[in-house]
């Protein structure tokens, strides 16, 4: 790779006249919706440049170009990244135009191109009626999602997104375009299956194996922050015990006015059964708000469809084997009553994502993703807003950080790469375990220069 230098107008021309798409400079129409990120805490963030990519050659030509120009490159789909990084410096390649969906009830297969959102793959998959692990907001990218492992409210009965993957399509350093699966490249395959976005290459293409899909039933249970302690007690055992078919989110929250408990899931089967299961936690706190409805598998995903709110936030997470304890429950609630302040209506919350299941089934070294051993996905997360001044975000930070570390001694080892954390400094380890080394080698195999680079990136 050239030696870094900032690009010359004559350059960026140079790439315009190169693509069948548009190259965005600040100032020009459509360069901040191109380029501004999901989390406001990094709004001040902007690239010298976005080529809003027309078709794959584009992407390619891209690659090259800053291959020759030294000028950092980042793919960007859905832009969800947590810690900002499907924006940067140099040039970010927005994808959003190689959205096509195509899916084949016949054989289960499911082919994406490397900028379709959720919305885009859901439409695709409903008149087949099937489905695979997706994420719950309609912009959402397929591409980050698949690439960090992807987790969704039927992952204990059809695994990660990653998991259905049968083969991408990617374009690497080199400006090459390769195919990989579990015969072709098959190293890279395996790495791309958990590794995380923006390792290894752009992937512009993705194929998954779904699964036949009908009936579900969903709840919503809502309980005062007093019911906590009961509700932790019995319902984090029911989402141990409860048959794949069935995940649920636990949850407290806070928008400082007091906090809430809630439950929030999918059972694949009626809604008598989902009934039966969460009857312990019925028996011994009655919800303030209880809603437990068949519905057909379409309706359950609208149901549980979520988008955060503008604004900043940060988030930490673990995994966790055993239940938490009655004490680190209490912890949590005296930490949320001592959130900071803000004006983002997220506000602050904890939760409890029901996994195991068929996540499990795989060995943690049978894909990139290492967190095959546990039984919920802990996550923790405050926010707040533009006009919260300007010690907001350390002050929020120090909490949240507060608030992991005194739930570490009931935490197993592990963090998950798609909620990116950037102030998490055993970052290696925490996201990918023992299979890190593993990813330095591919990655130094494919991109030895380190042209596909940020905070986080694999081999930094």
């Amino acid at each position: 790779m050239a030696a870094a230098k900032a690009p010359s107008d004559s350059d960026w021309h140079l790439l315009d006249k190169s693509v069948a798409g548009r190259v965005l400079r600040p100032g020009d129409a459509h360069f901040r919706s191109s380029s501004s990120p999901f989390n406001k805490r990094y709004a001040a963030a902007a690239p010298a440049g976005v080529l809003a990519a027309a078709d794959v050659l584009d992407v390619r030509r891209a690659v090259e170009w800053a291959r020759e120009t030294g000028v950092p490159i980042v793919p960007r789909g859905g832009g969800h990244s947590y810690a900002g990084y499907s924006v940067n410096s140099g040039l970010v390649v927005d994808l959003r135009a190689l959205g096509e969906v195509t899916a084949d009830g016949s054989t289960g297969l499911v082919t994406a191109a490397g900028g379709a959102s959720m919305a885009a793959v859901y439409a695709a998959l409903e008149p087949e009626r099937i489905a695979f692990a997706l994420g719950n907001g309609a912009s959402v990218g397929i591409a980050g999602l698949t690439l960090g492992g992807g987790s969704a409210a039927t992952s204990r009965r059809f695994g990660l997104t990653a998991d259905a993957l049968v083969a991408t399509t990617l374009v690497t350093a080199d400006g090459e375009l390769l195919t990989c699966d579990a015969e072709r490249n098959a190293d890279l395959f395996w790495a791309c299956r958990g590794g995380g976005g923006g390792n290894f290459g752009i992937n512009v293409s993705f194929t998954y194996r779904a699964f036949p899909v009908s009936g579900a039933a969903t709840c919503l249970l809502l309980w005062d922050g007093a019911d906590a302690a009961k509700v932790f007690a019995v319902l984090q055992e029911v989402m141990r015990q409860a048959p794949q078919e069935c995940s649920i989110r636990l949850g407290l929250s806070t928008t400082g006015s007091g906090v809430t408990v809630s439950a929030v899931g999918m059972h694949l089967g009626s809604a008598a059964e989902l009934r039966d299961l969460l009857d312990p936690v019925l028996a011994v706190a009655r919800p303030l708000r209880e809603d437990i409805a068949d519905r057909t598998f379409w309706e359950a995903k609208d149901y549980l469809a979520h988008e955060t709110s503008e604004g900043a936030f940060a988030a930490r997470t673990n995994f966790a084997t055993d239940p938490l304890p009655p004490d680190a429950v209490e912890e949590v609630l005296a930490r949320l009553g001592r959130r900071p302040g803000g004006s983002n209506p997220d506000g602050g919350g904890f939760a409890l994502f029901g996994w195991g299941g068929a996540v499990n089934e795989v060995a943690p070294a049978d894909t990139a993703f290492p967190h095959r051993h546990a039984n919920y996905l802990v996550s923790m997360d405050t926010s707040w807003g533009e006009q919260d001044g300007p010690d907001a975000e350390a002050t929020h930070v120090r909490w949240l950080t507060g608030l992991r570390e005194a739930l570490a001694p009931h935490m197993a080892e592990g963090a998950y790469v798609n909620f990116t954390d950037p102030d998490l400094a055993d970052w290696r380890t925490a996201y990918y375990g023992a299979n890190y080394p593993r990813l330095v080698e591919i990655k130094r195999r494919v991109d030895p220069a380190g042209l596909f680079r940020f905070p986080q990136a694999v081999g930094s």
